[in-house]
């Protein structure tokens, strides 16, 4: 229900426009029987549950479905494909009620932030209603409803209460997997989303829901739990999910995956022009898929699909259905750039109505900026070794740690004005308490201040490291010449300062400690590169080699 509609592969665009035909026809169409009715309801669906009781239903009366869409990302042209089965829904004479999730927005990792939840839920609205008319979907045939309008009231928050003694917490992260955003400190938002999702069936009153296939795992919670709360057990209808531009999910917030449904027409086109649609293949093709899910189904009856091309290339050529069209690619009769043309009229034909209605209105545009205003492009920090602060030291004073068997306390002298840092390491099974007096070393000055067992390190001594077959650590060795508080650096980055702390959240030490190893020459080095002091002098260890500094 909830999800964002993956949309483009160029082979399967075609279908949708053929298997509808005209909404406007179905309007003035005699009384189906209900085999009709059934056919309508299930083609082109990738999976349904509840055959039985659907079947039951239609010999009965017509269906009672709802189509829910969480107000997050500005719907693109994706959401055609659910929008072409409210059509056929409609056809078969099933009342449709439209959800505007507004409240699920934002239990979804609060996608839609709280204080923009209204304006997206008005946009959506307005927009939704656009796709229809474009498409000739009467809306007075519609029921629009606002989840927050009845997810609030006494009733149905004592059933999420109810829902919540339930459900195991497994079921629930099971349920929305596929749906609520992962990330890597899930909120508890998260969990309550698949029961909300579930409750709206029954609140909602209506025999069936209508998603993506992404919805199934929600699908089967909602038949599993809703039962224990004494209600009906409902039929599910699944769309399939439709590539992308690029071949993966399309979604609002990959830009390069979708056509927005206010872009222009130049944009299209060069949108199209990127999109994947390798030739021959009629698999995760996000081009031929909206043929097949969007463009096939709203084809007018007698209307067929055209692809132009010039006498050259075999001039232009018709396709009645889908099937032949996806052949004909298959066997590489057509070619992509071809294809896309082709698509790019029908894209166009569908959303000049959405653009018109827009251009003609600056409070819609006014909503829009709104709902939906411009991000500030994120400050990407340039990684460099630079930002290390890395200098020589001497040690002037050493003992061990009176509560750490293997921790040194030092006294280190790195050229400041305030004197010695302490400087807390892990030396003791490595180097003589002896061989530390008076040495010359090479320390990370600017880490974050840590406290080890009581007393607090002012930075680091850097140190060749190995663990296998025998862990052995050796101290850098800075040149003879050097001097207490003389910079390091890498050669072929001197541009650029040191933080004057670094961020231990941004993890900035530990994803350039990667690349920092002593290299086959016994030379301290960052990505291949030396460490230089101002001099020229490199960084030795004694023995080590082709091993990681630490």
């Amino acid at each position: 229900m909830r999800s964002t509609y993956q949309l483009f592969p160029v082979l399967q665009v075609a279908k949708f426009w053929y298997s509808s035909r005209s909404y406007a026809i179905a309007t003035n169409m005699v009384e189906l029987k209900w085999e009709e009715k059934y056919e309508l309801i299930t083609r082109n669906l990738a999976e349904w549950l509840g055959d039985e009781k659907l079947k039951s239903i239609l010999k009965q009366r017509d269906l009672k479905l709802y189509w829910g869409t969480a107000t997050t990302g500005k719907p693109h042209i994706g959401y055609f494909t659910p929008i072409s089965k409210i059509a056929d829904f409609l056809k078969s004479g099933a009342e449709v009620t439209v959800l505007f999730a507004d409240l699920h927005a934002y239990l979804d990792n609060m996608k839609a932030p709280w204080e923009l939840l209204e304006l997206r839920t008005q946009y959506y609205e307005i927009i939704i209603k656009a796709m229809l008319r474009s498409i000739d979907v009467p809306l007075e045939k519609l029921k629009f409803v606002k989840g927050t309008d009845y997810q609030l009231s006494k009733e149905y928050t004592l059933d999420v209460y109810r829902l919540s003694s339930v459900v195991t917490e497994h079921d629930a992260k099971k349920a929305g997997a596929e749906v609520v955003k992962q990330v890597a400190n899930p909120l508890l938002s998260g969990l309550l989303y698949p029961g909300l999702q579930a409750l709206d069936e029954h609140y909602l009153e209506v025999d069936a829901q209508f998603g993506g296939l992404d919805q199934r795992k929600i699908f089967t919670f909602s038949e599993k739990y809703l039962p224990l709360l004494g209600y009906e057990k409902r039929i599910h209808l699944m769309n399939p999910m439709i590539p992308g531009l690029a071949g993966s999910k399309m979604s609002s917030s990959e830009e390069d995956s979708k056509i927005d449904l206010l872009d222009n027409a130049a944009a299209i086109k060069k949108k199209l022009k990127k999109a994947f649609c390798e030739p021959g293949n009629v698999n995760d093709n996000g081009v031929l898929s909206f043929a097949k899910h969007v463009i096939y189904p709203l084809l007018k009856e007698g209307e067929t699909f055209n692809i132009q091309r010039t006498a050259e290339f075999g001039g232009d050529i018709s396709f009645d259905t889908f099937e032949d069209l996806e052949n004909a690619f298959a066997k590489e009769e057509i070619h992509p750039g071809d294809l896309k043309s082709a698509v790019e009229v029908y894209i166009n034909r569908l959303l000049d109505p959405i653009r018109k209605e827009f251009e003609a209105d600056p409070k819609l545009k006014s909503l829009l900026s709104k709902a939906y205003p411009p991000q500030k492009p994120k400050v990407v920090e340039e990684l460099t070794p630079a930002r290390l602060d890395i200098r020589v030291g001497k040690i002037v004073e050493v003992s061990k740690h009176p509560d750490a068997d293997s921790l040194y306390i030092e006294k280190i002298d790195i050229g400041e004005a305030s004197g010695p840092r302490t400087i807390i390491s892990g030396l003791v099974n490595y180097v003589p308490i002896e061989e530390m007096q008076n040495r010359m070393v090479v320390i990370l000055a600017n880490l974050k201040p840590a406290n080890l067992r009581g007393v607090q390190s002012h930075g680091m001594v850097l140190c060749a490291s190995v663990d296998e077959p025998v862990r052995r650590v050796e101290p850098l060795r800075p040149p003879l010449d050097s001097k207490p508080g003389e910079k390091i650096i890498v050669d072929g980055y001197e541009d650029g300062s040191p933080d004057d702390v670094l961020n231990p959240k941004k993890k900035v030490w530990e994803k350039l400690q990667v690349d920092l190893v002593v290299n086959g020459s016994g030379e301290a080095s960052w990505s291949g590169n030396v460490l230089l002091t101002a001099s020229g002098g490199k960084l030795t260890a004694d023995s080590l080699k082709n091993v990681a500094i630490k």
